[in-house]
């Protein structure tokens, strides 16, 4: 008997096998001769923008790379200044196993991971869970009230009884895409319109329970912690979330996750057109151009790019993986680039808060035994408190450690907001006192505090996205819009990317997903074609599409 295929982020909404395309021994497809060589307009050298720039150079192209702030992205491994080697992952900082197009990119750069010390998982050892001033220590749920399974085993029975839950998984790691479709369309007509909470609020599991079995759930979640921060956004990005596993077997980069853009842009892979040994570093002279001030078109075939200096580059093609609010912000787009439709779906983008705070401490003192207890004298911890989820870092016994000291999402969030990084540092090590009292944190602490709030970094302006009920529509067009042959040709040439064009904001497994759409528009608009053993996403749209909704209202 075989053992079941894993689950992997293949759709629900378009299930396409991304990680094969990029893996077939054919390759992404071929250009005519005669573009091979043009230039193409990156903007962003986060992940989306450095693997859509990594793929088309392989096809022979050049892309140019823009870049406002700094590589990488949200993907953002900061060093501490007197321990190079510690790092605080401001961005992304934990990958499923299921984000199997990002986990290609992460073996070829032959990168190490780690499995992430979330709450209750063997990697975090032990977890305490404070709620109402009660701190309870687990290393299992098994060792939590009762109180606890029965919120896990309502959430469980609600998946199970609302939305077909096991049957649609199933289809999704069997790569069944008849019935993916056939399930998952249902769940898009019923859900659209409907927040996660009132899936806890009115399903079977939960109304048997109290009002406080939800608010458990809310401040401990499941899998990666608390979920109440979600509460107001659609239930369809809950499911996604659930359905794909990317809340679950989660790993951490070893030496930080801006290695992977960062390697993709000094990496030499084989390419057409382009002699051994060129890299994106090679096309671009060494380093990404300024960022993009504006973009118009000039005819209908060009497309012009400034920079925040005044230079000005024409192409025939623009990829803008930055945050959708840019280009009505910070970028000078001409408006009739996109549709109207497609101006409205990039403005209503509703994008979470996010704010971290990490300290660096002389070792992993943590893993100290408490003379009478005898468990450990810090855990990973969960709490209700203004830190919300405080992670632990070992980089050995002899070596400093890193503590996430607070990682907090939206209201949570906007209370970091106008406070210097040192008063952030004081509150969280101020809560986690109260926690563990016998504790002196503060004498393990070594060098200066590092934060960030994404909402205040001008090229970003928020963390990533949390699509609100009614929004289905707006993610359809953006996700659809690399396929553009039925658009005005005013509107042609230019494609977005991103993990805000997907359908897993918050998850750098959307923003390969929708680089490697813009891989196939951008080949596709230059005349490029795929080779019939490895069609590309266009190719296969007609049946692969995401559900119309305005086509069946």
């Amino acid at each position: 008997m075989t053992d079941p295929r894993p689950v992997t982020v293949f759709g629900p909404d378009f299930p396409f096998a991304y990680d094969d395309w990029i893996r077939h021994p054919a390759g992404l497809g071929s250009l005519p001769e005669e573009q091979k060589g043009q230039t193409v307009a990156i903007i962003g050298a986060g992940m989306s923008g450095m693997v859509a720039a990594f793929e088309l150079m392989k096809l022979g192209l050049r892309p140019l790379i823009f870049e406002s702030g700094r590589m990488g992205g949200r993907l953002r491994s900061e060093p501490f200044a007197n321990s190079p080697e510690s790092i605080a992952e401001l961005g992304g900082m934990r990958f499923p196993e299921s984000a199997t197009a990002f986990n290609h990119y992460v073996d070829m750069l032959e990168l190490q991971r780690r499995p992430f010390p979330n709450p209750l998982t063997e990697a975090a050892g032990t977890t305490v869970i404070d709620l109402s001033g009660e701190p309870l220590l687990a290393r299992s749920m098994r060792d939590l009230p009762p109180l606890f399974q029965q919120v896990a085993d309502a959430w469980s029975e609600a998946l199970r009884d609302e939305v077909h839950f096991a049957e649609l998984q199933q289809a999704i790691a069997e790569r069944n895409v008849e019935t993916i479709k056939s399930l998952w369309n249902a769940l898009v007509l019923a859900w659209d319109d409907r927040t996660f909470y009132d899936f806890l609020a009115t399903s079977r599991a939960f109304q048997r329970l109290s009002f406080r079995h939800r608010e458990v759930f809310g401040q401990v979640g499941f899998g990666t912690g608390g979920w109440d921060s979600d509460f107001r956004n659609t239930m369809l990005e809950i499911l996604r979330v659930v359905l794909t596993e990317c809340d679950d077997r989660q790993h951490y980069i070893v030496g930080g996750a801006e290695q992977v853009p960062r390697g993709l842009w000094s990496v030499t892979p084989r390419c057409q057109h382009w002699p051994a040994g060129t890299s994106l570093r090679s096309l671009n002279g060494g380093a990404t151009r300024a960022g993009v001030r504006s973009i118009r078109r000039l005819d209908h075939r060009t497309l012009r790019v400034g920079d925040q200096y005044g230079s000005h580059f024409d192409v025939q093609a623009v990829l803008a993986t930055c945050q959708s609010w840019l280009l009505t912000t910070s970028i000078e787009t001409d408006e009739q680039l996109f549709s109207q439709d497609l101006w409205m779906a990039l403005d209503r983008t509703s994008y979470m808060q996010s704010s971290k705070t990490f300290v660096m401490v002389d070792r992993p003192f943590w893993k100290d035994i408490d003379a009478q207890t005898g468990e450990p004298c810090m855990s990973m911890t969960l709490t209700d408190r203004l830190t919300r989820g405080t992670y632990l870092f070992d980089n050995g016994d002899h070596q400093p450690g890193v503590i996430c000291l607070s990682y907090t999402w939206m209201a949570d969030a906007l209370k970091m907001l106008p406070l210097p990084v040192d008063e952030r540092a004081d509150l969280a090590l101020n809560a986690l006192q109260k926690i563990y009292p016998k504790l002196n944190i503060r004498r393990h602490v070594i060098g200066n505090p590092i934060s960030i709030s994404w909402e205040a970094d001008p090229n970003f302006l928020g963390a990533f996205k949390g699509a609100l009920p009614g929004h289905y529509r707006y993610n359809r067009r953006m996700f659809t819009h690399f396929m553009q042959d039925a658009l005005d040709p005013r509107q042609q040439g230019i494609f977005i990317a991103g993990d805000d064009v997907s359908w897993t904001p918050g998850w750098v497994e959307g923003a390969v997903q929708t680089a490697l759409n813009a891989v196939w528009g951008i080949s596709h608009h230059l005349g490029g074609s795929t080779t019939t053993t490895n069609p590309g996403p266009g190719d296969l749209f007609a049946s692969l599409a995401p559900v119309d909704l305005d086509a069946i209202a």
